[in-house]
């Protein structure tokens, strides 16, 4: 890894890293703050819309309505497009403003660029998803009087999450590196991603449509469960560090071998 390549990529994606951060602090301390003591809403829910976030029994605790008022949404779709934008700018807008030739003329290799500019999407996502574990379990003790939650599975909810979208970052940099136009690998990278989550919330919502799970990687993560302590959570992390591993090693393959328009 090319390590003053790795600051100056950080430097430049330093906004977006912000920016997610505190939107999903702000979200989950809101969503802490009005957790219901004396009521149900997964009561009110429609039955779809219950099963659809994990809560056709009840929200039990904190735990399952984080993992389902927090997770289920708002950590989504703020990592989507963090992810999606992120892995863009790296590779593929690099190579369509003309700012790889520079990079590609240092005596550095195109693998070891590659890898540097992974590392700054993976790690980008890592601070992210730690601190807002972090400020969703220190606004559990300042806000929330004699609050049950299970830590251990508070924690294993994130570190799932943050597999999850080591997966989506992993496309979405594949993406990156295979065109050379920056619409076309966003385009690419956010259909793709909205497809999958279109798809886990339909399978979701229906018995009828379960099969629709087996085909997007959403359907391993399952925060309201993970808090109910209902999933094995080590099979599905090695599953999803395995394959997020191979996307970026064949993202950083295809970078290397291919041909770029510069």
């Amino acid at each position: 890894m090319n390590f003053p390549l790795f600051i100056s990529m950080l430097k430049t994606n330093r906004t977006v890293i912000l920016v997610c951060t505190l939107l999903l602090v702000f979200y989950i301390l809101a969503v802490i703050g009005i957790f219901p003591s004396d009521m149900d809403l997964a009561k009110q829910m429609p039955e779809n819309l219950a099963r659809a976030f994990g809560v056709e029994e009840g929200i039990q605790d904190l735990g399952v309505f984080l993992g389902s008022g927090f997770y289920g949404i708002s950590f989504v779709l703020f990592l989507l497009i963090y992810c999606v934008l992120v892995a863009t700018r790296l590779i593929a807008h690099l190579v369509d403003n003309g700012s790889m030739a520079y990079l590609l003329s240092t005596p550095e290799s195109r693998t070891r660029i590659a890898i540097t500019q992974a590392s700054v999407l993976v790690f980008g996502l890592l601070i992210i998803v730690l601190l807002t574990c972090i400020a969703g379990l220190l606004g559990v003790s300042v806000i929330i009087k004699d609050a049950e939650l299970n830590v251990t599975r508070f924690m294993q909810m994130n570190l799932v999450g943050f597999l999850l979208f080591f997966i989506i970052s992993g496309y979405s940099f594949l993406f990156s590196c295979l065109f050379n136009e920056e619409k076309r690998a966003l385009a690419a990278s956010g259909i793709l991603s909205v497809v999958f989550f279109l798809i886990n919330s339909l399978g979701r919502m229906s018995q009828e449509m379960e099969w629709l799970n087996r085909f997007t990687p959403f359907t391993a993560f399952q925060p309201a469960e993970i808090a109910k302590g209902t999933v094995n959570v080590l099979p599905v992390s090695i599953g999803l560090g395995i394959t997020g591993v191979l996307l970026y090693g064949l993202a950083i393959y295809i970078f290397r071998r291919r041909n770029l328009s510069l």
